[in-house]
Parts: C-alpha cells; structure tokens; sequence
C-alpha cells in the first residue's frame, strides 16, 4: 500500500471524526478505565473507613460518583467501538490492593495518616479523569459518537469532586496536628 493512499484513508478517517489513530485513543481510554477500577475501589474504602463521621456522607456520595463515571467512561468505550482490556482493569484493582500495604505507623490499625495520603491520591486519580473528559470533549468536537453536553457536565463534577477532595485532605490534617492558631 502506498504512502498516498494510507494519507488518503488517514484524511476520510478524520472527515467522520475517526482519530488518525484510533487504537492510541483506546490505549488511553483503557489506561483511565484500569485507574478508575483503581479510583472506585479506594473511594469506597474511605467512605467504609469514615463511615459515622462528619466527612462519612460526602465520601459515600463521592464513592458513588466515582463509580458511575467509571460507568460512563465504560459506555464512551463502548460508543467508540474500543475493546476494553479486562486484564489493565484487574491491574487497576490490584494495584489498588498493594497500596494499601504501605507503612503507615500502625502495626494493625488505621492510622489518621492514611486519610490524608489516601484523600491525596484520590485527588491525584480525580485531576487525571478530568484531563480525560478534556481530551474526550476534544475529541466529541469531531466525533459525534460522544455527547459534549454530557463531558462538559462530567468535567464540571470532576472539578467539583477535586475541591471536596481537598477540603477533606485539609480537616484531615487539621486533625492530625491539631486545629490550632496558624504560625504567623
């Protein structure tokens, strides 16, 4: 096949939307489904740990979105035409369950530092879903597969759910070392 008839089917490929390289869209995609598995796992593990708290029903709401947009990131795949790759979503899950065993200055118990790092590492999984709905909101621009309407909204929640994050992270470790007068 020639050089000019793979630019012709690159140039009718992007004519009806179809990424120049569609498998490196489902690479990402399925990159962010593994760290959504990962992202659903952790959520509801910290809405478990502050079950009874002040922070409980936000993280339970937050646990909750989390795993409706991993649902939602599954039917843009599906929409897509992109093969989901169920081996990188069990990676996800146990990645999620390695984690857990980090050091964490308690032998056989929780510690109040686990909530900070864990509220940390949520944010870091929540900015990364946002920089996909982006990417995603690109790519509806010319592929009319995805709703815009629908990723503008998901952004605007992913926005939403960093801030909680990071309002929960602070109290976190306002807890941790004591809500005292700030050193001036």
């Amino acid at each position: 096949m020639g050089e000019r008839t793979v630019t012709r089917r690159l140039r009718r490929r992007r004519t009806v939307g179809v990424p120049a390289e569609p498998e490196l869209l489902g690479i990402y995609l399925n990159d962010h489904l593994a760290g959504a598995t990962a992202g659903v796992e952790l959520a509801r593990r910290l809405a478990r740990a502050h079950q009874g708290t002040p922070a409980g029903p936000e993280l339970a709401r937050l646990a909750a979105e989390i795993a409706e947009d991993r649902r939602s990131l599954q039917a843009m795949m599906e929409s897509l035409g992109v093969r989901v790759r169920r081996w990188m979503m069990l990676a996800g899950w146990l990645g999620e369950k390695a984690g857990r065993l980090k050091p964490n200055g308690r032998l056989l118990s929780r510690s109040p530092l686990s909530s900070v790092i864990e509220l940390e590492v949520m944010r870091l999984g929540v900015e990364g879903k946002l920089a996909a709905w982006r990417l995603l909101r690109t790519v509806a621009d010319h592929d009319r597969r995805l709703d815009r309407a629908r990723l503008d909204r998901l952004a605007e929640r992913a926005e939403r759910q960093s801030r909680l994050l990071e309002e929960l992270r602070v109290r976190s470790v306002e807890d941790i070392i004591g809500a005292g007068e700030p050193v001036k």
